[in-house]
């Protein structure tokens, strides 16, 4: 019998430049449902889920609900996440 284990892309996002490449795909999609999704693996990652919750002002539990798959967050919460972990939102003209 073949042994697996459940794919956890935390476990993938080890350095400074994995998280960069995984946003920056995350972006590419252009699922942009996935962005909260993506930011907290990156807070699970670093393990900066309680601070990603005080800067959003919301419990960790209620953090863990709005940026899962189901969650709806809204647009203040995702910004406040990103900004706690080192990140800020930037709407620059599509290149042409």
């Amino acid at each position: 019998m073949i042994k697996t284990k459940k794919f956890e892309v935390t476990d993938y996002l080890k350095t400074e430049k994995d998280i960069e490449e995984y946003l920056a795909v995350t972006l590419e999609e252009k699922d942009y449902t996935f962005l909260p999704v993506a930011l907290a693996d990156i807070a699970r990652a670093r393990k900066a889920m309680t601070r990603a919750a005080r800067a959003a002002g919301v419990s960790r539990t209620t953090l863990y609900q709005s940026l899962s798959a189901d969650g709806h967050p809204a647009f203040e919460t995702v910004a406040k996440v990103a900004d706690s972990l080192g990140y800020k939102i930037k709407l620059v003209p599509k290149s042409t």
